[in-house]
């Protein structure tokens, strides 16, 4: 046994739920604040941090916490400013067709939230299952179900092919496959 690891069974025993309610003022739920003890915990223990008592590990560790909390705060900064960034760039124009399909299908498509579009497109244009969609964008099968049906509508709204009781038909053809569908209100 190392040196240092009875110091942290016992930071793990005796100021957990400390340590957890340290945390929790950070970060909205139990499950986070733990997860945030865990990194800190692993942090202070893993590199050549010395503790002579309790006292000096769990002061060491709360700094940890906040530091962990901090570097994820500005990597979502970070992130966002980045999509941000992206999102704000102008689309090149297209000069010919991405696809088979009519240009106010793909029009109509490009309105479309994005996973809304890409369900739709894997599901209907690619004809891939509702397994294999939900394993490509790495979403519940339920998920895809619902942004497939939601985007079919939109379009079925969009293209003006919504029929008389509200049920939107839309109807895909490309070279390989047409395809309709019908949702139920």
């Amino acid at each position: 046994m190392s040196r240092w690891e009875p110091m942290l069974e016992r930071v793990a025993r005796e100021r957990y739920p400390r340590l957890v309610a340290h945390a929790m003022l950070l970060v909205r739920s139990r499950v986070e604040a733990e997860d945030l003890v865990q990194e800190a915990l692993i942090s202070a223990f893993s590199g050549r941090a010395r503790f002579s008592s309790l006292a000096e590990a769990e002061q060491y560790v709360r700094r940890a916490i906040v530091s962990r909390f901090m570097d994820s705060a500005r990597k979502r900064t970070r992130e966002r400013a980045a999509y941000e960034r992206h999102a704000a760039r102008p689309l090149a124009p297209v000069t010919e067709p991405a696809s088979d399909l009519p240009g106010e299908v793909e029009a109509a498509l490009a309105t479309l939230p994005p996973r809304e579009r890409a369900c739709v497109v894997l599901r209907h244009v690619e004809d891939l299952s509702v397994r294999d969609t939900a394993a490509l964008l790495k979403l519940s099968e339920g998920a895809v179900k619902r942004y497939t049906s939601d985007g079919v509508a939109a379009l079925g709204a969009a293209l003006g092919t919504t029929t008389v009781d509200e049920s939107p038909v839309v109807t895909v053809t490309t070279k390989k496959t047409s395809i309709k569908e019908v949702r139920r209100a």
